[in-house]
């Protein structure tokens, strides 16, 4: 077994360290642990190897009180993260230190505490599919176990290369994540024993079985989404905006009504205010879909911005990875990351204390690299046993003054699928979702056909073409007949692709009731409306209006639906009837 490297602290610089191996040697992106006076170990990365065994290192914690000549422990593995059962409903940091049970110990995160991220005390019934003497390589399931409301596959470590055979396997039974379940012998005799639990290293993205094209359109709820600019399963979604204008509230609405099976939220850098929101919300919150709770199916990375930089990096490939590994349980997993603008922020920071030539506004050269290999670590998978998985990321970006030019969103723009554009003109209207109508776009299917969705953004550029008219000569400058379809365009917007995100019935639609609300917006944008005056269209549209939110406020199954309904469409019928007796 090669000797680990140690070395010694030659300069602090905030996050990055300089180190001087003394003994052995050194790879880049290997753990190292950096032991200061009091005899806490601060765990840390490789990022740079120079010569004259110089390496340089980002700490992942506070370095306060770090001084030249502390003690540099080389690990000799890359960061990783541990996979297996009792992820879910879990709460981590960007290291995979379990929050909560930090928490327990101290009020406030102290700096080198280390917990175990899965519980080695809980026992999980393991069910075994393989028998003594089957052949297995990575990938191949030996078992699997109940994990909240899925059956949990465990495998043979993904690293594990060529056949293997299975000297013992674990009877049916009870046995913790710390217990062998198997031990199996490679070609040349040597024996391995496995347990439920595996490393894999977090910037080594996982190899695909087979890779599909993401087609299928991923229900969210939100009905500008679902109709204008859907999410495919295995898709990636880009959602810039400037601050406050409800980035995080998309999210979290995603995050309980979207139809994926496991949701993954890396809150990378995020205000501690809003992420401490997350951790004390999302526990008490209530699945719509199972009616338990929604951390059953929720995994939750926080590294806030109150916590030390090179950490939002971590956190960001921890959720990927562990998304990943749902991915090849057959699951359909959504990565939600906030902000990906942070994360890029540390690694500016990074970079300029490396001294690196500075690219655009001082991010690293890299940094569309960086980006595109996040993003493009989604997609379908078609898996051995014949079914699928998908893992889908949206991420959300805070560009400084709402600039969709400057690099991270434009390089985030390239590798993504959909732009959802938050415009702060709509969320100080008091407009939610404020994606903007008419500068986002979507490459994936819609839960529309094409001819519709062609429909509602033709109504929705003609009227924001007919609201500048009417901003320059006024309502008496233009048309009856512009004004119509002024109207049109705004009763659009405000009883189909807004939402009250906070009504039960208005905040989240179903693909069922999204295709009924389409059929009647499209009655009555066909309609043929006789009225004359300006008066009297902006007054029939406000009756509509009006009558289309209350019908949105109803559930199906509701006594009073169906006469809602007929109410709305014997308004539209009505100055049909008059147009045809002008």
């Amino acid at each position: 077994m090669m000797q680990k490297a140690k070395g010694k602290v030659v300069s602090v610089n905030e996050s990055l360290v300089a180190a001087q191996t003394t003994e052995g040697s050194v790879m880049n992106g290997e753990v190292a642990y950096i032991i200061i006076e009091d005899g806490k170990r601060l765990k840390s990365e490789v990022i740079d190897v120079k010569p004259n065994d110089m390496v340089y290192l980002q700490v992942f914690e506070d370095t306060g009180w770090m001084k030249v000549g502390d003690l540099v422990e080389f690990s000799g593995l890359p960061l990783a993260v541990k996979l297996g059962p009792g992820i879910l409903g879990s709460v981590t940091d960007g290291l995979q230190n379990p929050l909560y049970e930090l928490a327990k110990k101290e009020w406030f995160l102290e700096r080198g505490l280390v917990v175990e991220p899965l519980d080695i005390t809980v026992k999980w019934h393991f069910t075994p599919s393989v028998q003594k003497g089957d052949l297995v390589t990575g990938g191949t399931v030996l078992g699997s176990v109940p994990e909240k409301l899925f059956e949990h596959k465990i495998f043979v470590p993904f690293s594990i290369q060529g056949d293997h055979t299975i000297e013992q396997i674990a009877p049916e039974g009870e046995y913790t994540v710390d217990e062998p379940i198997a031990v199996i012998k490679d070609a040349m005799g040597k024996s391995m024993e496995l347990k439920m639990v595996f490393e894999w290293p977090v910037k080594k993205p996982m190899p695909f079985n087979e890779r599909s094209v993401p087609v299928d359109p991923m229900p969210t709820g939100i009905r500008i989404l679902d109709a204008l600019f859907p999410i495919a399963y295995g898709g990636t979604a880009c959602n810039p905006g400037p601050f406050g204008a409800g980035k995080t509230v998309l999210q979290h609405s995603l995050a309980r009504h979207s139809q994926a099976d496991v949701v993954i939220i890396a809150a990378c850098g995020e205000r501690a205010g809003e992420a401490v929101e997350v951790f004390k919300d999302f526990p008490e919150l209530i699945d719509p879909r199972t009616g338990k709770s929604l951390m059953d199916r929720t995994y939750i990375v926080g590294n806030t911005s109150s916590m030390p930089v090179a950490a939002r990096e971590a956190s960001v490939y921890m959720a990927t990875t562990v998304g990943e590994y749902y991915r090849k349980q057959g699951l359909n997993v959504l990565i939600l990351a906030d902000s990906t603008s942070r994360w890029a922020q540390a690694l500016r920071e990074t970079s300029g204390r490396k001294e690196e030539i500075p690219g655009p506004e001082a991010f690293p050269m890299y940094i569309s690299t960086l980006i595109s290999a996040f993003y493009d670590r989604a997609g379908i998978e078609l898996l051995p046993d014949g079914k699928t998985g998908s893992l889908s990321i949206i991420g959300t970006v805070s560009p400084a003054g709402g600039n969709f030019d400057e690099p991270v969103t434009q390089a985030t723009l390239l590798s993504t699928g959909a732009f959802w554009g938050l415009s702060r003109a709509l969320s100080d209207a008091r407009k939610y979702p404020a994606i903007d109508r008419i500068d986002s776009n979507s490459k994936y299917p819609s839960l529309l056909n094409q001819e519709e969705v062609n429909f509602l953004l033709e109504l929705l550029r003609d009227g924001k073409t007919i609201a500048s008219n009417i901003i320059l000569m006024g309502e008496k400058g233009i048309t009856d007949e512009a004004y119509i379809r002024y109207q049109k365009a705004e009763l659009l917007d405000a009883v189909f692709l807004q939402q009250n995100s906070f009504h039960e019935v208005d905040g989240v639609t179903t693909p069922d009731r999204l295709r009924a609300m389409f059929d009647m917006v499209k009655e009555i944008i066909d309609a043929t409306v006789g009225i004359k005056g300006k008066e009297g269209i902006r007054s029939h549209f406000n009756f509509i209006r009006q009558a289309f939110l209350d019908w949105n406020y109803m559930k199906p199954d509701e006594e009073g639906f169906e006469k809602q309904k007929m109410k709305l469409v014997n308004l539209v019928k009505q100055r049909e009837h008059v147009a045809e007796n002008v």
